[in-house]
């Protein structure tokens, strides 16, 4: 070091430069020495063992006190001293950079805030054809003064220009979360909730003291976002528009699985490890569940990858694109943050999070996708083409008892947001019968009121098993919509200003700790204000520290009033969709898929018990999106489409219905006519889709492997000639096991048969009670079921208990596995396809589960399916074989199976 020290010295003297000394910094202590190697492993793409020297050579790349620098650069003091001066002469702030909003020309020489109480007014009266209410009035000129006073009518007329192109374009959105306090938002078409109506708090939105801008949320359909993007890019340009970034940590199986790559742990050990990790948990890798995996845990080098991973959770691993916020400027966007490509085609992102721009005061707008507005979308499409009927959001009978008969009954499969095992839970004991009780539906299975004790006090109350009390008249109107107990953000802010004495502003304050109070502990400091305030103005002092230990209770999860409402629009329109229309509304969730908690052999499933009618894949049929054909008795019946067979591509499926013309009469006619490769026809045929040409799998299955890729056009009339007059080939029939084990193959579902009603006659079955009749079964009373596992869920609030459903041939069961059962069959909780529950149910009026005390891993007897008789594949398998051997053909055969074989795939060959 002081030889190479010395001949720096001697270049700086002599081009003038001076010396400054660094420590190249890596790491804060030498200990993490290990942790940088592997992460310099990690960017290499190599192993500790291959790093060699893209590894440093020492520890000693950390942070050093004064006197170590002093001591390790003594001959140079003069280069130290000026480390100092240059981090004296760094005094750079972010406050320095210039956020300017761009603003949009505006027609007339109007001002933006001209513009917008212009827009404001024409929107009002649309809304309010028979006048604009009084109310609205007063509520609309204090929106307005206060976005003039901050000057954000920019902002909110870009926001509209969006969505009236998303909305000219026919896409689906609405805007939601704090926007929904808005009557602004409201009128200019920005939001779908009258907040008059709700009573919601405008300084939850905008507040003139927080010094924060809005954050409007708009959602469009998931499958059409991409349009309204690259509109915000056409319009800004690159250079002044970008999304923002998002940076993506270490959780415990990313972490494990790259630091064991690099310690050259195997694929299948680094498999196992991060199975025994529950989803996105940030819980570590316990001793007992590595072991309980069929892992040492003693071993030296699991042991280092399992401690280096644990170090790595919550680190940085890279920098992704937020979900929707952009960012736009009036003036360069590079003169404010760095920008970069982004994965995606067409995009660029700045290097800011979301944190960054909240801190800088940067406006962003968020531009979002939801599924259930592509379903919805598609939905109206189906009804209006099929049943000659058009509806939009603003157009679907309100408040319909039917819709919310179909509620109470908890049957939600595929509603937005009440589909969840807790919700369906929650339904039948809340009874929604109004608008305003899905609203508090959505918000009450949440976090927030259950980690504040408020779920079950509302429903004592509204079951009239608990009387309902107001200390006074300004609390009264403030909680008396859920029944004195506060539910919602609004209703914290409210009680401090009517019952505490806050500003609205301050109020919006006190939300904002509550919001972040588990990061920064800022609540406490209202508590005084809060109660004195109560105090002062006569209520007792143990209910305000009662109130203000509730609001607290919210913690980080306080679910706002505006958002609930939004939600619930979508909620209310899908169950009537579902209700009304139950056939378009599967159709139009299969074809938005991946969403929603069900897979599509569950939506299915949920249409055929309703009484609707599905048809199978077929050649002659299907189109890429499920469809609707005419059924019996008047009724649609649906056709699934090509897209729920794996492996297919929608270019290629988009080429066979082109060429399908009136009919396909054969596989080799589809094949010639499509020109289509085998491949794309083996998925079709695995996927039983011949059954119009009145082939079943196996016999497709079959003509499909005879087909050659490439006849020469030479030949091509003498191939045809030969398949059609070849004789069918004799194959055994398939078993009904081996025909569903293949249908949820290739398609994910079997409308022959639910893999259960195969295995109800084995022994472990015997004592066993199907799901459907669970209802039957006195409360208290010991039962085992079993099911296929379709959901898992262990939120965060229920303190380790995990919530499993499992299907049979007759309906699903709800289990709840308590945390010491869990960590006693954690492996057959996690991973078991098929699950042997053994319990005791509980029932709450309609509401039934098992609590599980033992559960079996039955996986095995579902691979048994298909063991029936396997001699068709081992046939296949051979005539491949036979297909690629090469013979001279002056030679006679000396296998006669080989030759009985190829005589089956190619009858009319001579090979002598």
């Amino acid at each position: 070091d002081r030889r190479r020290i010395a001949a720096l010295a001697a270049l700086a003297e002599a081009a003038g430069t001076p010396l400054v000394a660094t420590n190249d910094v890596h790491y804060h202590a030498p200990e993490r020495r290990v942790l940088q190697d592997v992460l310099t492993c990690i960017r290499e793409h190599c192993t500790l063992e291959t790093a060699g020297f893209r590894l440093f050579a020492n520890a000693e790349r950390h942070l050093k006190p004064a006197h170590e620098m002093a001591a390790l650069f003594d001959a140079w003091p003069d280069a130290v001293a000026r480390t100092a001066e240059i981090a004296d002469r760094i005094d750079f702030s972010l406050d320095e950079l210039r956020y300017v909003y761009p603003v949009d020309p505006t027609p007339k020489g109007h001002t933006p805030q001209e513009e917008l109480e212009r827009l404001t007014r024409l929107g009002a009266r649309r809304r309010y054809p028979g006048g604009v209410p009084a109310k609205v009035e007063g509520v609309l000129r204090h929106e307005l003064d206060l976005i003039g006073e901050l000057d954000y009518a920019p902002y909110f007329l870009t926001v509209h220009d969006i969505v009236r192109f998303a909305r000219e374009q026919d896409i689906l959105c609405q805007g939601r979360g704090s926007a929904a306090n808005s009557a602004v938002c409201f009128c200019l078409g920005i939001t779908a909730v009258d907040p008059s109506k709700l009573d919601l708090l405008f300084e939850r939105f905008v507040s003139a003291e927080r010094g924060e801008p809005p954050d409007i949320d708009v959602d469009f359909e998931h499958e059409r976002r991409e349009e309204v993007i690259q509109y915000i890019y056409a319009k800004y340009g690159r250079h002044r528009a970008g999304l923002a970034a998002t940076v993506i940590s270490y959780r415990p199986r990313s972490a494990i699985r790259e630091v064991g790559k690099t310690l050259g742990l195997s694929e299948d050990t680094l498999d196992t490890l991060a199975k025994t990790v529950w989803g996105w948990s940030s819980d570590g890798l316990k001793e007992e569940h590595v072991r309980e995996a069929g892992l040492d845990p003693s071993d030296p080098t699991l042991r280092t990858a399992i401690g280096v991973a644990m170090e790595l959770v919550g680190f940085p691993r890279h920098l992704s694109q937020h979900v929707g916020g952009f960012v736009i400027t009036d003036g360069p966007l590079h003169e404010l943050a760095p920008i970069e490509n982004a994965a995606m085609e067409d995009r660029t992102v700045i290097e800011w999070d979301k944190d960054d721009l909240d801190a800088l005061g940067i406006l962003k707008i968020d531009v979002l996708s939801l599924g259930m507005l592509t379903c919805i979308r598609k939905g109206f499409d189906l009804i209006a083409s099929h049943y000659g009927k058009a509806f939009e959001l603003a157009t679907v009978p309100p408040e319909d008892p039917k819709v919310y008969d179909m509620l109470c009954r908890a049957d939600s499969i595929g509603v937005f947001q009440v589909e969840s095992r807790a919700q369906m839970s929650m339904l039948p004991r809340l009874k929604p019968r109004n608008f305003y009780d899905l609203v508090i539906e959505v918000a009450i299975v949440r976090p927030g009121p259950i980690q504040g004790d408020m779920v079950h006090p509302y429903l004592r109350r509204r079951n009239g098993e608990e009387r309902v009390a107001f200390p006074s008249r300004e609390l009264e109107e403030v909680l008396g919509k859920t029944l004195g107990v506060p539910l919602f953000q609004e209703q914290a802010m409210k009680i401090a200003i009517v019952a505490a004495g806050f500003s609205p502003s301050e109020a919006d304050l006190l939300r904002r700790a509550m919001a972040t109070f588990r990061k920064t502990g800022k609540i406490h400091g209202f508590r005084d204000k809060f109660v004195e305030g109560m105090v002062a103005r006569g209520y007792e002092r143990d209910f305000a520290e009662r109130c203000f230990k509730q609001i607290e209770g919210f913690g980080d999860y306080g679910f706002p009033e505006s958002h609930s409402a939004s939600f619930s629009v979508l909620v209310y329109v899908s169950a009537w969709m579902k209700r009304h229309y139950p056939v378009a509304f599967a159709c139009a969730l299969l074809n938005s898929q991946p969403m929603g908690f069900y897979a599509p052999a569950q939506i299915v499933r949920d249409l055929r018990e309703h009484g609707g009618e599905v048809r199978p894949v077929d050649v002659n049929h299907s189109a890429w999106n499920c469809t609707l054909e005419p059924g019996d008795g008047g009724h649609f019946a649906l056709r699934l489409g090509f897209r729920q067979v794996k492996g297919l591509r929608e270019e290629a499926m988009a080429t066979l219905v082109a060429a399908r013309g009136n009919f396909y009469p054969d596989p080799y006619t589809l094949w010639r006519r499509s020109g289509l490769p085998v491949s794309v026809l083996e998925r079709l045929a695995r996927a039983d889709a011949f059954a119009s040409m009145g082939l079943s799998r196996r016999d497709a299955l079959w003509a499909v492997r005879r087909l050659r890729n490439d006849p020469l056009p030479l030949f091509a009339a003498t191939d045809e000639d030969e398949q059609a007059n070849d004789p069918p080939a004799a194959l055994p029939a398939m078993t009904m096991g081996e025909q569903v084990l293949d249908d949820y193959a290739a398609v994910r579902l079997s409308l022959k048969a639910h893999p259960l009603a195969l295995l109800r006659g084995e022994p472990v079955m015997a004592r066993t009670v199907p799901n459907g009749r669970l209802t039957d079964i006195p409360d208290g009373r010991r039962v085992a079921v079993a099911g296929l596992a379709i959901v898992r869920q262990r939120p965060g609030t229920a303190k380790g208990v995990v919530f499993m459903t499992i299907e049979d041939e007759t309906g699903a069961a709800n289990i709840i596995v308590w945390s010491h059962v869990l960590e006693k069959y954690r492996r057959v909780v996690m991973g078991a396809r098929l699950v042997l529950v053994s319990g005791r149910l509980q029932r709450e009026g309609i509401v039934t589960h098992i609590v599980a005390d033992h559960l079996l891993d039955l996986s095995g007897l579902l691979d048994g399916l298909g063991r029936a008789d396997d001699s068709f594949a081992i046939a296949l398998s051979r005539a491949d074989e036979i297909k690629n051997e090469p013979r001279d053909p002056r030679e006679p055969a000396r296998d006669p199976r080989r030759d009985r074989l190829r005589r089956q795939i190619y009858p009319s060959r001579d090979f002598h």
